[in-house]
């Protein structure tokens, strides 16, 4: 669009959250799925254009001469030298008013001109396929508008600049959906991301990725609330599977890591040390009779296992 005609709204860079890629189910594979998502969140992007569509034929316009210069009048379409052609409202030698442009590479703007420049309302049909409908100043997006990707992508909400900024909706022809905060073209501030299957997140976001406190709802009702890094549960939280079973405590990248407390429902659990997601120094023990052991752990292992005790091992839930 304009000035910046690569930025395409939700871009190639944001496209590919497109996929089922969520928050995982804690452990195992879990690191590899969200860095995946993080990766597919700052894909590449387009080669920025040089020149605006609608500064293109503007040298050859100022040799025109100007005709009823205190006017708005519909004049016949006026082809230019690089093939473009304009049919709408002149005054004196300036498109102005409503006017419909054809450039010859097949992009199209109809909408409001105001002094050469798309300012107003308007629609934009990229030479690709890419439409963008409404608002503009000085040639790029501002305002509110919809930009719709010949994929099926779409971003409906605030512009500045040609950039998404404020508030609003990328969706996904697969049903992924993000309603949330833009900063600089970029998803910044509070969103919720909605999967197809309706597992969503909803929190904080920087720089296009998740990060800070947030909570990641399943489908199949486990929940993650905490804190987050690079799409990643990184810090201090609570993760609920649905059949009771829960752990409050820290986690580094994805992984139970540093002190913890895992809970079965028949009241047993274990409070102590993790590393790397199991088990892993100092760690008291409570069974479902409240009998309560302080044992020390290996690698999800105990170091002295007592034949009696049944405690199931959390690490890879």
């Amino acid at each position: 669009m304009g000035q910046s005609c690569s930025q395409k709204c939700c871009s190639e860079r944001d496209a590919a959250l497109e996929a089922s890629v969520k928050p995982p189910p804690e452990g195992g594979q879990a690191q590899n799925d969200a860095a995946n998502l993080e990766g597919r969140f700052n894909g590449g992007g387009h080669d920025l254009v040089t020149m605006s569509y609608f500064d293109k034929e503007v040298l050859e316009l100022r040799e025109l001469p100007e005709i009823n210069i205190s006017a708005i009048e519909r004049r016949p379409p006026f082809k230019f030298k690089s093939g473009a052609v304009y049919t709408g409202e002149w005054k004196g030698n300036r498109r102005h008013g409503f006017g419909i442009q054809y450039w010859a590479d097949g992009a199209c703007f109809k909408g409001q001109w105001y002094e050469n420049r798309a300012q107003g309302t308007g629609r934009f049909c990229h030479s690709d396929g890419d439409v963008y409908v409404g608002e503009w100043k000085n040639n790029v997006a501002n305002g509110l508008g919809i930009y719709y990707h010949k994929d099926d992508t779409t971003y409906a909400g605030k512009w500045a600049n040609d950039l998404q900024e404020g508030l609003g909706v990328e969706t996904w022809a697969e049903g992924t959906r993000y309603e949330g905060c833009f900063q600089n073209g970029q998803k910044e501030g509070y969103g919720i991301y909605y999967w197809a299957d309706q597992s969503h997140y909803e929190g904080h976001w920087e720089g296009n990725t998740i990060n800070g406190l947030g909570a990641y709802i399943g489908s199949d009702g486990r929940w993650f609330k905490g804190s987050w890094q690079d799409s990643v549960i990184n810090g201090a939280g609570k993760y609920m599977w649905p059949n009771g079973r829960e752990y409050f405590g820290q986690y580094a990248f994805d992984r139970k890591e540093g002190f913890g407390v895992f809970s079965w429902p028949d009241g047993s659990k274990y409070e102590g040390y993790w590393q790397q997601g199991r088990q892993h120094g100092l760690g008291m023990v409570t069974d479902r009779d409240t009998t309560c052991r302080l044992q020390r752990w290996a690698n999800g292992r105990r170091e002295k296992a007592d034949p009696n005790d049944n405690l199931e091992d959390p690490a890879d839930e």
